[in-house]
């Protein structure tokens, strides 16, 4: 007894303890979140100055929700500390209630001073960002002329509609780089006269027009380098192609080889001829998908060689097989409802299933389907057997002993009864429904 009642008071200490523990987390996290919302708001104060009102919006909505929450808190802890007695309980439910309610508020504020504070930093940079707005858009011009010379080279070598993705980028390019310097000055003219929100919101259309024209830039050097790749792929394609044509011959009576064959052919055929400008990526892609095509058409004409397809007259005897397999079986198993177990059931049940999938081949059997039909034909005929043996069994082991033995007219009982006299009935039965029916049925 007095070991139990030291364990209760340890026990009793050790949530003491606890809740304790649980009361001071919860003062600390109420005076962390309080500070952290006083200082939040000379954050979107300041943020505000360097943003505008509309830019801070989510921040000045999370600090009213947080503001909102946190005098529930601060209601609760005021009822711990009020000349009302408390339970454990209720003390530990609301000091939960209090870490919750702060934790929440941190991480919502947290959450949203981290979105701004690229914006703030940006716009505290502002002068610095525009300098290099403007060193960049300098450099950029200077390439411009170099940018139009390319163009004019590429546009004597490709097509138009090879060049119709980068044909225009000098142009808009430039456009760009104006657009950004116009931005720019506008930007620093905005925050002279004090109106941050426009400053910064010329700032940002300054700072994207500038990466567009950059892009636009790179984008003809990359295609120059993208165009010489293609064409020298598309002399190996072709090469490719003509050897696998070749390759191909022997199999062109094939439906799907000789198909495939033309369509390469007839890409070979529409390359541009020596003199014209071509487009490397359309000709490319296309031949690269009829070589593809092809590949793969006599891939599947040599595995079929080498595995025969079944003839459609050999799928329906299997469906055909399938099918009075399973009537056996369904006859055997319906007429015996009361001697047949569950196993049996499941067999036939999931020879019936196959025997539906199997609907689908109603009509001609394409080649490519053949095996598969075939496969489920074998499957429902295997299940239909099983399901029958199953049966065989089930009714042998439901029948009397003396059944079996001979008497009520079994199947020993019942030809001796039919051949020298004995019980006519038994004999009758036994003789007919188990000798002849199920051997009948197993044949």
């Amino acid at each position: 007894m007095a070991g139990f009642w030291g364990r209760r008071k340890r026990e009793d200490a050790e949530i003491e303890a606890q809740d304790a523990e649980l009361t001071r987390k919860a003062g600390a996290a109420l005076v962390a979140a309080d500070e952290r919302m006083r200082v939040t708001d000379d954050e979107l104060a300041y943020a505000e100055i360097e943003l505008g009102r509309d830019a801070t919006k989510d921040l000045r909505d999370a600090l009213a929700a947080v503001r909102q929450h946190l005098g529930e808190a601060f209601h609760l802890h005021q009822l711990n500390h009020d000349e009302i007695p408390d339970t454990a309980e209720e003390l530990r439910t609301r000091n939960a209630r209090i870490v919750q309610l702060c934790d929440w508020a941190e991480e919502l504020l947290g959450d949203r001073m981290e979105s701004l504070g690229e914006a703030i930093a940006r716009a505290r940079r502002a002068p610095e960002i525009v300098e290099g707005i403007r060193r960049d858009v300098a450099a950029m011009s200077e390439r411009l002329p170099a940018l139009r010379s390319t163009l004019e080279r590429l546009a004597t070598r490709y097509s138009d509609d090879a060049m119709r993705t980068v044909l225009g980028n000098a142009a808009e390019a430039e456009h760009l780089l104006e657009f950004a310097v116009h931005s720019a000055d506008v930007s620093e003219r905005r925050r002279d006269a004090g109106h941050r929100e426009q400053a910064n919101l010329a700032l940002e259309t300054a700072i994207e027009a500038s990466r567009r024209a950059a892009t636009l830039v790179d984008a003809v050097d990359t295609f120059e380098i993208e165009a010489l790749r293609a064409e020298s792929t598309l002399s190996a394609i072709v090469e490719d192609s003509r050897e696998d044509l070749v390759a191909a011959q022997p199999l062109r009576a094939t439906p799907q080889v000789g198909d495939a064959a033309a369509e390469l052919e007839a890409a070979l055929r529409s390359l541009t001829p020596a003199g014209s400008k071509p487009d490397p990526f359309a000709e490319l892609s296309r031949l690269r998908t009829a070589n593809a095509a092809l590949d793969a058409a006599v891939a599947k004409a040599r595995e079929r060689a080498e595995r025969p397809i079944p003839s459609e007259a050999h799928v329906r005897h299997a469906i055909d097989d399938a099918d009075r397999q399973i009537g056996v079986a369904r006859s055997v198993i319906s007429g015996h409802r009361g001697w047949i177990g569950a196993d049996p059931r499941t067999r036939l049940a999931e020879a019936e299933r196959i025997r539906g999938d199997l609907m689908a081949f109603a009509g001609p059997i394409p080649e490519d389907d053949r095996e598969r039909a075939m496969n489920l034909a074998r499957r429902a005929g295997q299940l239909a057997g099983q399901a029958l043996e199953l049966a065989q069994r089930d009714i042998d082991s439901s029948r009397p002993d003396d059944w079996n033995q001979g008497g009520y007219g079994g199947p020993r009982g019942g030809m001796g009864g039919g051949m020298g006299g004995g019980n006519m009935v038994g004999g009758l039965l036994g003789g007919l429904m188990i000798g002849g029916i199920l051997d009948g049925f197993l044949d």
